[in-house]
């Protein structure tokens, strides 16, 4: 038994190098080559929502909708965001699209359509941190309907411009890292400002996936007597992000 033990030791010990060899390769950061990359992410996003509605020029009160609510109301929808860099350029694209329905005396139906696609510019690359600039558009289409006493329905559509920045930085040269988003816009519709942030925590399983928990924020202040005033987003997301 001791020379068993001494065999596996050891064996640990030369295997030791190649096995932290391999684990340090692995890495979450991305890094900039002269060649196509992509990826792809599927997710869920189930944000309390809460919004002053207004409904032909009226106020129709507060449409909120807990985190539970998404999931139990949600009719239908789909979430899911793509990328694709060439050097340190690239574009990114983003979703959501859901249908929610609040049941009771008065029965509430919100219709939603989330679209941001933006040009990005990696500003930052190095073994712990990647960073990209972006500048783009987010467009929401929106449709309210409310059946009971007081009943009708309203819609609103409006694209804006947007800023920001997004990217991940390593934990401690492990495979886990901090993925973080923050856009800011406005002013291209019937939109006073707009703005999102995204912060979690993420695991590289392999090269070619990762998956991460994260806390999504997204804003919209729209003008005048439109459908939606103050809403805002909020919520956990849980995505999985395959790489080509």
């Amino acid at each position: 038994m001791a020379r068993i033990s001494k065999i596996l030791c050891f064996s640990l010990a030369l295997l030791g190098p190649f096995l932290a060899q391999a684990e340090e390769s692995l890495s979450p950061i991305p890094q900039v080559l002269q060649e196509w990359r992509f990826d792809v992410t599927p997710y869920l996003w189930s944000p309390g929502i809460n919004s002053s509605l207004f409904i032909n020029g009226e106020s129709r009160g507060t449409s909120k909708f807990s985190s539970s609510d998404v999931l139990s109301n949600l009719k239908s929808g789909g979430m899911i965001s793509a990328e694709a860099h060439y050097g340190r350029w690239g574009v990114m694209g983003d979703l959501v699209s859901a249908t929610l329905q609040e049941t009771g005396n008065v029965k509430t139906t919100l219709q939603q359509n989330i679209l941001t696609g933006a040009a990005t510019y990696t500003i930052l690359n190095n073994k712990d941190a990647y960073v990209d600039g972006l500048l783009g558009v987010r467009s929401i289409a929106a449709t309210a309907t409310i059946t009971g006493t007081s009943g009708g329905s309203g819609s609103v559509s409006t694209i804006d411009p947007i800023a920001g920045f997004k990217g991940r930085y390593r934990i401690a040269d492990s495979t886990w890292y901090v993925p973080f988003y923050a856009d800011i816009g406005g002013g291209g519709g019937k939109t006073n400002v707009t703005w999102q942030t995204i912060l979690g925590v993420g695991k590289t399983i392999e090269k070619w996936v990762d998956v991460s928990l994260s806390y999504r924020y997204l804003y919209y202040d729209m003008e005048g007597s439109g459908l939606l005033q103050k809403t805002t987003f909020k919520g956990p997301q849980l995505a999985a992000t395959f790489n080509f």
